[in-house]
């Protein structure tokens, strides 16, 4: 007889053989016959008592429900040729859900006992439980291009857009797919890799004219050489991963954790929880969890899986898409915080005082379960009296102590005066067809704020624990201005006629100081832009400059690992410091970290860049079928060759080019940002509210050509338009001094 196993080892098993749960296959796992039966019942039943299991029928399993991106084994089609699938991984008190699989027409063909992964839906009043849609098949990593589509006789070839890329894909008339010629495709390629000639390829999806909405994202993708197909190996290594067990984690399953996010979100990365303090000595104070998934359990140094997301940095997020750093498989399945689903994580327990100062924090590795998946609005409206059926038995237990300890810290953050930048925040709707349907501005609600707080105080103490550790880490650092754009923003406030205290050390009180003066008054988003534009971009550096911008001495990025490669260090630092397993910080990491901050700074950068380009590519796109329409806007840069206005309606930015400005010679001032005509006085700054109309919208390049129609509400001075950008008008010389210019040059 083989020696009765732990209760951590028949965990592991259940999770890792989810469909060999009986007792009968767990003692023949371990080897266990006879009267060692009744030692293995007596765990088991210890097991289910304590809440990690729970029996069904004869099999042993977490109590848990259907995450939704799962893995699915494919059914034989029943009478009426449709096709279901079970889920491989499946916790729940019910039998296995029926799944019934909805396939797109450039879906590869199923058959009976294939493993996907697929996103689900839950539906009510059918005889199935979700309908499944397909990401990929398990074990499949087909190659992916984008390009344009040249029909011939017989298919055609696709030319790919990628720089990188200069050999033509051949398509079959088989797999055209109903494409036309000039149209901008994906496809996917077929048979062989090392096969001779060129490759074949299946078009998967149309995306129409290349100038078209649907094609945007996709072009910038291309453009920034941000990598978006995720290499065999890389796919093979998640598609293994195993849920983690619980092992020597500790247990917070019944802590009612939840997670907000907006409403669209597909990936949970954070939760939190809340509840006053009961140290009798801490009287008003509160504790404040906070959970981020354990992405460090899944992603561990030099595996193929940390290559790739060393490689992209970050997520890349677009308006109709995103391109993660990690596959599917984990960050929308096992690394994502869903309701009701065990997951592991790191969490930190914070204990702040009735001003909201933080007076302790303790990490610990755990597995939580969420006890629901939140968005910002329902939140916010449930704690503002119209809570849902869904928010209402949480909102006493749950979130009115999360408010009340976010209320605290808010009284920590005005003694702290973080930097107030008032500068709206926009969001592209886009239709099915990827056309953009409006724009709107997010409300910053309470429920944003809260959760921004719990953020940056959990990235706070993570920071403190690793310095106070001596760990290495990659910190978030932003440093202050300098000193040539603080004396700028200093000209642009005094021009307006306000103050930026000088000869003092700076600090962000004073910038705020600033602000106040200006809120309310015409100068208001002028000084918003001119204090955004004086700062230095933020970056990750070994060493600590502290956060300038947040008013903190010690900040590290803790809360994202799912999207950001900084806060996988970060999780594995504190795996190291804290001495929780062998998946921590690796010598080599170390060694290398002042190169990871330069590279995934710069990955930063260039995904800002790509979403930028993409933004302006839509709003152009959007913008084009309205040429010649008037908007009222205000003045958002100044450079010699014309001025950038921002729409009020769509928050778009044009070039109104100098040579369309009236009729006279503009004098450029880049101290204080402000372009002065010479002849009429007339000086354009930012912030000056304007009206424009709409010249020209080129969605292929995201540019806009403005005119100029007013300034402050008055007409456009016009000048006398004799020396319009020809430069400062310059004294004629009169009669008697030419006359005398004449003689010096006789005399010489």
């Amino acid at each position: 007889m083989k020696r009765i196993p732990t209760k951590e080892e028949i965990l592991t098993w259940i999770s890792d053989n989810p469909t060999l749960t009986s007792k009968r296959d767990i003692a023949r796992a371990f080897g266990i016959k006879g009267a060692a039966r009744i030692d293995l019942k007596r765990i088991l039943k210890e097991l289910e008592s304590e809440g990690h299991l729970q029996k069904r029928r004869k099999t042993y399993r977490d109590p848990d429900s259907l995450p939704p991106v799962s893995v699915l084994q494919v059914m034989e089609p029943d009478s009426h040729g449709d096709l279901f699938a079970r889920p491989v991984e499946w916790h729940g008190e019910a039998d296995d859900p029926r799944i019934l699989l909805v396939l797109k027409s450039s879906d590869p063909a199923l058959g009976e006992n294939d493993r996907i992964l697929a996103r689900l839906t839950e539906v009510k009043g059918e005889d199935y439980r979700y309908e499944g849609r397909l990401i990929r098949r398990i074990g499949s990593n087909p190659i992916r291009l984008l390009g344009v589509f040249r029909k011939y006789a017989e298919g055609g070839r696709i030319i790919p857009i990628d720089k990188g890329s200069d050999k033509e894909w051949q398509v079959s008339e088989r797999d055209v797919n109903g494409a036309k010629d000039g149209e901008l495709v994906e496809a996917e390629r077929t048979g062989p890799k090392n096969r001779m000639g060129l490759p074949n390829a299946r078009i998967v999806a149309r995306l129409g004219d290349p100038s078209q909405p649907k094609a945007i994202s996709l072009i910038a993708i291309h453009q920034h050489g941000i990598p978006d197909a995720f290499p065999d190996e890389v796919i093979a290594e998640a598609d293994k991963a195993k849920p983690a067990p619980l092992g020597k984690r500790e247990d917070l399953r019944d802590m009612p954790l939840i997670t907000i996010d907006p409403a669209d979100a597909r990936d949970h990365d954070d939760a939190c929880y809340a509840h006053p303090d009961d140290d009798p000595k801490n009287k008003g104070g509160h504790v404040v969890w906070v959970a981020i998934a354990d992405v460090a359990h899944y992603v561990t140094p030099g595996s193929a899986l940390d290559r790739e997301a060393w490689k992209r940095g970050n997520s890349t997020y677009f308006p109709d898409r995103v391109v993660p750093m990690l596959p599917d498989r984990l960050s929308g399945d096992l690394c994502s915080l869903h309701e009701g689903v065990p997951r592991a994580c790191i969490a930190v327990r914070m204990v702040l005082d009735s001003h909201g100062q933080k007076i302790s924090h303790r990490f610990t590795r755990a597995m939580m379960k969420s006890a629901a998946s939140l968005n910002y609005e329902e939140v916010q409206a449930a704690v503002d009296g119209q809570p849902n059926d869904k928010t209402k038995p949480l909102l006493s237990p749950v979130l009115e102590p999360l408010y009340a300890a976010y209320h605290a810290l808010k009284t920590a953050r005005n003694h702290r005066q973080p930097l107030e930048l008032d500068l709206p925040e926009r969001k592209i709707i886009l239709s099915d067809e990827g056309k953009v349907v409006s724009v709107d501005f997010r409300d910053r609600l309470d429920a944003h704020k809260m959760i921004e707080e719990f953020m940056v105080l959990a990235n706070v103490a993570a920071a403190e624990e690793l310095v106070a550790k001596r760990t290495p880490l990659l910190f978030r650092v932003h440093e202050e201005p300098s000193p040539e754009k603080l004396e700028s923003l200093r000209e642009v406030a005094q021009s307006a006629g306000l103050v930026l205290a000088k000869g003092q050390v700076l600090q962000t009180r004073h910038l705020n100081n600033l602000l106040e003066q200006a809120e309310g008054t015409e100068f208001d988003e002028q000084i918003n832009l001119s204090t955004l534009r004086s700062m230095t971009q933020a970056y990750y550096g070994q060493e600590n400059f502290g956060h300038f911008g947040l008013a903190l001495k010690n900040y590290a990025h803790f809360t994202s690992p799912i999207r950001r490669y900084s806060d996988l260090i970060v999780h594995r630092a504190l795996i190291s410091a804290n001495k929780w397993g062998k998946d921590g910080l690796s010598e080599a990491e170390i060694e290398r970290l002042e190169e990871t901050a330069k590279h995934i700074s710069e990955t930063e950068r260039r995904s800002m860049m790509a979403e930028r380009d993409t933004t302006d590519r839509y709003l152009a796109s959007y913008l084009s079928e309205r040429v010649g329409a008037e908007f009222n806007a205000r003045i958002s840069g100044i450079a010699k060759f014309g001025v950038f206005a921002r729409l009020d309606e769509t928050g778009a930015d044009g070039l109104i080019p100098i040579r369309t400005i009236g009729r006279e010679y503009y004098r450029f001032d880049p101290d204080s940002q402000t372009l002065t005509g010479e002849e009429t006085g007339l000086t354009l700054g930012l912030g000056v509210p304007v009206t424009v109309r709409l010249a020209e919208a080129v969605p292929v390049t995201g540019g806009l050509t403005l005119e100029l129609l007013t300034v402050d509400g008055k007409a456009l001075p016009k000048g006398s338009g004799g020396r319009r950008g020809k430069g400062p008008v310059r004294r004629k010389a009169n009669k008697s001094r030419k006359k005398a210019a004449k003689v010096k040059r006789k005399r010489k």
